[in-house]
């Protein structure tokens, strides 16, 4: 079994997230720069199995898609087209950002290594994305692409 991905894309950072190989446990992996994406993927997929790469879906409140899936749907279909073989899946990401951030505060981490740490935030929201997903795949709450 292999583990699954998950990333919170972002015009600046994605946030990525991991899975144990047990697909258990979502953990923080790392940010990297929105340009550095396909090199970090394709680097990652050489040495990890992966079985699924799970994208937060940007929606607002009433459900439909945000403005800023526009930035996503172009890099969803890179993935297509750089890596056919991979299975991707996306993930409702609504209130990730927020949450992570009062995850950040509430954990205590220090107002200055919050600023100076600007893709901390995208990591933890990609982390909950994870978990987000683990817990909803068996209730069939996910959007496949």
């Amino acid at each position: 079994m292999g583990r699954i991905l998950a990333l919170d894309y972002g015009q600046k950072r994605v946030g990525v997230a991991v899975t144990d190989p047990l697909q258990i446990i979502a953990t923080g992996l790392t940010t990297i720069e929105t340009k550095q994406i396909f090199k970090f993927l394709e680097e990652y997929f050489a040495k990890e199995k992966v079985d699924l790469l799970v994208v937060g879906l940007p929606c607002q409140m009433n459900g439909e898609l945000s403005d800023s899936y526009r930035f996503i749907k172009p890099f969803l279909d890179n993935m297509k087209r750089k890596m056919p073989d991979v299975k991707i899946e996306m993930c409702d990401e609504r209130f990730t950002s927020r949450i992570a951030q009062r995850a950040i505060i509430d954990g205590g981490v220090k107002k200055s290594v919050r600023r100076e740490n600007k893709g901390l935030v995208d990591m933890v929201s990609a982390t909950i994305i994870l978990q987000s997903f683990l817990e909803g795949r068996e209730l069939g709450n996910r959007f496949k692409i």
